[in-house]
């Protein structure tokens, strides 16, 4: 028992440490703040991060955005369909741009009318986790499922409803690492992976790190290693 423990802490350590970096932190937003500009900032970026794209152009996207200072739902709705299409063509977001500046435009004015452009607001209003998501894809019909766990995903623990439930490249990461034995079929399973993941870091918390940490690990491992099943060049190999 003792050798399975030290094992697993090694495994949740050596994931963290390396795969385990937050995705708001890479771009400079800072969620802990608690502040509406700095949420939004991450709800901009993770409607970028929700398309089928990689990484690398979402965040080029973003910073592009960040550039010309359009990171305020105000500031989104003055640049217009026209300007939108050129900031997302700069930052190689070419495949999506009409339909993504389309998008923004609904989700901006949607956020205006209906909390007053705070997403905090939004927060404050929804009775529990599930409501949270249920309003945060109510704000356009291009918010689904994979936007919404990666904007609340880094908000556990600063917004006290944002809880979502395991996307399916953790729970793949999660299965290939002998984590859970559960395939989230349903979301009943997906609640106990959930459990299962949350006790799992609290066994074996990585200093100056948090879920969110080991979240972002999972994802990433899910989507570069397992769902590819590049198991010679996994970055665990050694843990």
């Amino acid at each position: 028992m003792a050798k399975l423990l030290l094992t697993q802490k090694a495994l949740v350590r050596s994931l963290t440490e390396k795969l385990g970096e937050k995705f708001s932190i890479m771009l400079g937003i800072d969620l802990k703040s608690s502040k509406s500009s700095e949420i939004f900032k991450w709800f901009l970026a993770s409607i970028l991060f929700g398309a089928r794209i990689t990484e690398t152009i979402a965040i080029n996207t973003y910073r592009e955005f960040e550039k010309r200072k359009v990171i305020t739902p105000d500031k989104i709705l003055a640049t217009g369909w026209d300007g939108l299409v050129d900031i997302l063509d700069a930052g190689g977001y070419v495949r999506y741009d009409f339909k993504t500046a389309t998008k923004l435009l609904e989700i901006m004015k949607a956020l205006k009318e209906e909390y007053g452009g705070n997403l905090n607001e939004l927060h404050n209003q929804a009775a529990d986790p599930r409501d949270l998501e249920r309003r945060i894809k109510g704000l356009g019909k291009g918010i689904g499922d994979v936007t919404t766990n990666i904007f609340l995903r880094e908000l556990r623990g600063i917004w006290t409803k944002a809880d979502p439930l395991p996307t399916e490249l953790v729970i793949l990461a999660a299965r290939k690492l002998n984590l859970t034995k559960l395939d989230g079929c349903d979301e009943k399973e997906k609640k106990k992976i959930l459990m299962t993941l949350k006790t799992i870091w609290n066994k074996n918390k990585v200093r100056d790190r948090d879920f969110a940490n080991f979240e972002a690990a999972l994802v990433r491992q899910g989507r570069d290693y397992c769902r590819k099943l590049r198991c010679d060049q996994c970055l665990l190999k050694k843990a």
